[in-house]
């Protein structure tokens, strides 16, 4: 009567169909990312991107706690960030002592064209997809979203460039 049963072979057989699946998402999303004319960032950089795009005007100390990161370590990243012109400081109306963290216009172009490509390069493989098979995906998607989404609630933990898109 544990929480956590042992899981089937279906979910083994779904477990090692999803690691490869990611692995070529992997390949995808970096072809995607090739293709933004703004030039690259490290990987560490885009995840402070994305965390400043979900919780725009956070400081970095939240920062650093939403990472799961050093602050200084942070503090560097954003000081790369600052200088490519993707993050702006500001001082804090709540307090002096404090500065915001904000994309710049910049910034959020990057985002937008970074997304909007690498949809396109996932969609272009959906697409090869027969109809049924999109469909079961979709189905497929949502629910492990959804679990994926829980668990980290649960565990409390940084939820990452998790978005809800209904």
């Amino acid at each position: 009567m544990g929480l956590n049963p042992e899981p089937d072979h279906r979910s083994r057989d779904a477990a090692h169909e999803g690691s490869e699946v990611i692995e070529l998402l992997e390949v995808l999303w970096e072809q995607g990312r090739e293709a933004v004319p703004t030039g690259p960032v490290s990987p560490s950089q885009l995840r402070v991107l994305y965390a400043l795009d979900r919780d725009e005007g956070i400081n970095l100390r939240m920062l650093a706690e939403a990472l799961g990161s050093a602050s200084p370590s942070v503090s560097r990243l954003c000081d790369r960030l600052q200088a490519t012109g993707f993050v702006e400081r500001a001082p804090s109306p709540v307090s002096r002592r404090e500065l915001e963290l904000r994309l710049t216009g910049h910034g959020k172009a990057y985002l937008v064209d970074l997304r909007m490509r690498r949809e396109q390069v996932i969609m272009s493989t959906i697409d090869a997809m027969p109809p049924k098979a999109r469909r079961a995906l979709l189905e497929g998607l949502r629910g492990f979203r959804a679990a994926a989404a829980a668990a980290v609630r649960q565990d409390d933990g940084p939820a990452g460039p998790l978005r809800s898109t209904g």
